[in-house]
Parts: structure tokens; C-alpha cells; sequence
């Protein structure tokens, strides 16, 4: 098995260690990425909310400040709550301004999973046109003694370099789909609570 592998590896020529590249390259973003948006970004967004609600219906900014860590959707409210001092639109402004900081930081490098799957595809079809043409190249002018070993040595390039371009262009894609379906959860929470926050303290305040 090892060794069909490595004779596989080994007739795709150059572009097999491209394609290799590429794959490291995107699980070393996956592994990256999975990790924030899985462990450390991750929140209970309506359990966090409702424990920062109790808290401030009791008038405890300190403690509802306190409550805000430093995962994105903690760290926005974080910031409305610590100008809930200054009135309506510096929460608001507050708001707004975190959440610009902080949601390049939920989505930043996703978008490389869906490149290099993209690259690697490419790469693998890269490969197959060179295999074959340098199989047409055997059947036109090569020796008759060679034709054969030529042919198959292009065509063996051809058919081992879309297979591993597409091996690693798959499992790139299904990661790119998985981790942008978890920061768009994140990004939708942020704006579902950063609103409910601000009708909050739009509701404690009337009820001065």
C-alpha cells in the first residue's frame, strides 16, 4: 500500500510536491481556524446574554463589565456596557466600533481553504495536461523501444495528479464550508445580541 503510494508520488512528478504543499499549507489554516472558532471564540451567546441581563437589571455595570471576556461576542457587549454612562449613541458608537475590530479577526484567513482548494484543483489539471502531452510527445516521435514507457509514464502523471489534486481540494472545501458556517454563527450573534443590548439599556433607562 505504501509503495503503490509512493510510485503513484513519485510518477506525478513535480507538481505532486505542489499539490503536498497546498495540503499543508490548508491544514495548517484548519487546524488554526478550527481551533478560535471552535474553543476559543466560542460562546453560549443566549446564556452569556441572560447572565449579563440579570446583572444589569440589578445595576451592576462593574460586575456585567467584568462578565465580558475576551471572545468577540463578550468583547463587543463588553464595550456598549462600559459606555452605558455616556448615553444611547455612545453605546451604540462603542458597539460599532468594537465589532469592526473584532469580526476581521472571527473571519480572517477562511477564504484561504476555498484558494487552495481552487489551487490544488488547478494544479492537478496542471499536471494532467503536461502528462499527456508528454504522452502524445511518445506516440509522435519517440523511439519505437520507448513509446510504450513514455506513454505510460504521461498518462501515469496525468491520471496520479488530478487524483491528489482533488484529494486535497475536497476535504479544503467541506473545512471552508464547516468553519465559515461557524464564523457567520458567530457574526450573526454579535449583531442579534449587540441589538438586544441596546434596547436593554433603552428599556432600563425608561424604567429610571
Amino acid at each position: 500500500m505504501i509503495e503503490s503510494i509512493a510510485r503513484a508520488f513519485v510518477d506525478g512528478g513535480i507538481f505532486m510536491y505542489a499539490i503536498t504543499a497546498a495540503l499543508g499549507l490548508g491544514l495548517a489554516v484548519m487546524g488554526e481556524r478550527a481551533y478560535f472558532l471552535i474553543v476559543k471564540f466560542s460562546v453560549d451567546g443566549g446564556k452569556f446574554f441572560a447572565e449579563l441581563r440579570k446583572l444589569l437589571e440589578n445595576g451592576d455595570i462593574e460586575g456585567a463589565s467584568k462578565l465580558c471576556g475576551g471572545a468577540p461576542l463578550p468583547r463587543i457587549l463588553g464595550a456598549g456596557v462600559r459606555a452605558a454612562k455616556k448615553g444611547e449613541r455612545a453605546i451604540q458608537n462603542a458597539v460599532d466600533e468594537e465589532a469592526l475590530a473584532v469580526i476581521p479577526l472571527v473571519e480572517k484567513r477562511i477564504h484561504y481553504l476555498s484558494m487552495i482548494a481552487n489551487v490544488s484543483t488547478l494544479l492537478g489539471l496542471l499536471g494532467t495536461i503536461i502528462g499527456l502531452m508528454q504522452a502524445f510527445d511518445a506516440v509522435a516521435g519517440a523511439d519505437p523501444s520507448q513509446k510504450g514507457a513514455m506513454l505510460a509514464k504521461g498518462i501515469s502523471m496525468a491520471m496520479n495528479t488530478t487524483a491528489y489534486g482533488l484529494m486535497v481540494a475536497i476535504p479544503n472545501m467541506v473545512a471552508y464550508a464547516f468553519l465559515q458556517s461557524k464564523a457567520g454563527k458567530i457574526v450573526d450573534e454579535i449583531d442579534e445580541y449587540s441589538v438586544k443590548l441596546i434596547n436593554l439599556f433603552a428599556a432600563l433607562r425608561k424604567g429610571e
